[in-house]
C-alpha cells in the first residue's frame, strides 16, 4: 500500500436520530489526513452507527461532517466512494463457508468491475490481471495476513480462521479497493492483550502510510485521536438507552439503516 493517500476527517455537532431515539449526537473532532480516529465506548452507545455516518453509508440528521473535501450528509456517494470497510458485523460479514481465496477472488473481480475506470477496463486483459494480482498481495501485506501460515493457506475456510486472522482479512478485502479511509468495527473485541496490541499495529502501519484510519474500540490506544461516544444511564438499561433485551437489535437495526441511507 506504498503511497496510500488519506483524507482529513472532522465534525461539528454531528448527530442521528432513528425511530428508537438518538444514536449518536453532539460529535465534534478534527482528525488530519493519515491519522486513526478511535470511536471510543461501550457497546450499545452507538459506535457502529458513528463509523458508518463517518464512511458515507448512514446519513446524519444533525450537524455536518466533512471527509477530505466531501461533506456529510450531502455528499454520501462521492464519501463512500473514497472509503473502505474492514469488519462491521451484520454489514460486511465474511462468509464462514467460503476459503480465504474465494473471499480474495470475489472482491478482486468487484473491483475490477465496478472500482475502476473506463479506461482500466479497456486494457488488455493479462495487464488487467497482473494489476489484480498486485493488488491484492499489496493489500494482504498491509493487513499482515500471511496465507501461508493458515491451517490450509489459501484454501482455509474463514470458520477455522482465529479471530485476529479474520480481523486481517476483512482489512484486507477493503483494501483492495484502495480506499482513502478505512473503517474497522469493534477492533479490539474478544482479543488477547497479545492480539489487540498486533491488530493496533497493523491499523497504525496504515496510517503511517498516509491511510486515515476510523476504528472502534473500547479502549483507544495511545496517539490516536479519541471520539467518545454518548452515554445515558438508567437501572438496567444499556447506555444508549435501550434494555438488554433490546440489544440484540442493534446489528438488524445497523444494516436496515445502512439500507436506507444506500437508498437515499
Amino acid at each position: 500500500m506504498d503511497g496510500a493517500r488519506g483524507a482529513a476527517v472532522t465534525a461539528e455537532d454531528f448527530g442521528l436520530e432513528g425511530p428508537r431515539g438518538w444514536a449518536f449526537r453532539g460529535i465534534g473532532f478534527r482528525a488530519e489526513s493519515g491519522s486513526l480516529i478511535a470511536v471510543e465506548g461501550p457497546s450499545g452507545s452507538g459506535r457502529t452507527c458513528l463509523l458508518l455516518a463517518l464512511t458515507g453509508r448512514m446519513r446524519a440528521t444533525e450537524g455536518h461532517a466533512c471527509v477530505g473535501r466531501f461533506r456529510l450528509p450531502k455528499q454520501l456517494a462521492a464519501v463512500r466512494a473514497v472509503s473502505g470497510l474492514g469488519p462491521v458485523p451484520g454489514v460486511t460479514d465474511l462468509d464462514p463457508a467460503l476459503t480465504v481465496a474465494e473471499h480474495l477472488r470475489e472482491r478482486a473481480l468487484l473491483e475490477r468491475r465496478f472500482g475502476g475506470s473506463l479506461r482500466e477496463l479497456l486494457r488488455p486483459r493479462a495487464e488487467r490481471r497482473n494489476e489484480t494480482r498486485l493488488r491484492v498481495d499489496a493489500a494482504l501485506t498491509a493487513a499482515g495476513l500471511d496465507l501461508e501460515a493458515l491451517p490450509k493457506g489459501r484454501r482455509t475456510a474463514v470458520r477455522d480462521l482465529e479471530r485476529l486472522e479474520v480481523l486481517r482479512l476483512s482489512v484486507a478485502l477493503a483494501l483492495i479497493g484502495r480506499p482513502r479511509v478505512l473503517g474497522v468495527d469493534d477492533t479490539d473485541l474478544k482479543l488477547s492483550d497479545a492480539e489487540r496490541a498486533a491488530a493496533w499495529g497493523m491499523l497504525t502501519s496504515l496510517t503511517d502510510q498516509g491511510m486515515t484510519v476510523v476504528a472502534v474500540c473500547s479502549e483507544a490506544p495511545e496517539g490516536a485521536v479519541v471520539v467518545r461516544t454518548g452515554a445515558r444511564s438508567g437501572d438496567d438499561r444499556s447506555d444508549d438507552g435501550r434494555s438488554d433485551d433490546n440489544r440484540s437489535d442493534d446489528v438488524k437495526e445497523t444494516a436496515d439503516a445502512l439500507a436506507e441511507a444506500r437508498r437515499a
